[in-house]
């Protein structure tokens, strides 16, 4: 059981998957600071010092923290944002796989008859 879990864990796509999980946490750090420290308050600014980390309504004894919600909105249309430049230009960069030429035309139908009606006629 242990050699399986070895082998499990040494392929490359679990690896890369680790790898792209702690890259992943480390960049949320850092938009999670992007949109904290610089957009929301530009936004803010924009649109009359609206802090969206304020924004809420209670509705009995619950909070409804709306605002937190719009952060995290922004939050992840950066992520995509820049995820997407990412795979945009690693695109870019990776060589183009040259298309197959197409395959070979077979005989069509009536080709086929006339061989058959070629064969029959010599009997």
């Amino acid at each position: 059981m242990f050699n399986e879990f070895k082998a499990f864990i040494a392929r490359g796509s679990v690896l890369d998957l680790a790898v792209g999980v702690v890259i992943g946490a480390a960049f949320t750090a850092i938009v999670t600071s992007l949109v904290d420290d610089l957009i929301n308050p530009f936004i803010g600014l924009i649109v009359g010092g609206v802090d969206f980390s304020g924004l809420s309504f209670g509705l009995g004894d619950a909070q409804f923290m709306y605002g937190n919600f719009i952060t995290a909105v922004i939050k992840f249309l950066i992520v995509a944002w820049v995820i997407f430049l990412i795979v945009k230009g690693v695109n870019r960069l990776m060589p183009k796989k040259p298309e197959a030429p197409p395959a070979p035309a077979g005989p069509t139908d009536n080709d086929l008859l006339k061989d058959i009606l070629a064969e029959l006629k010599k009997k």
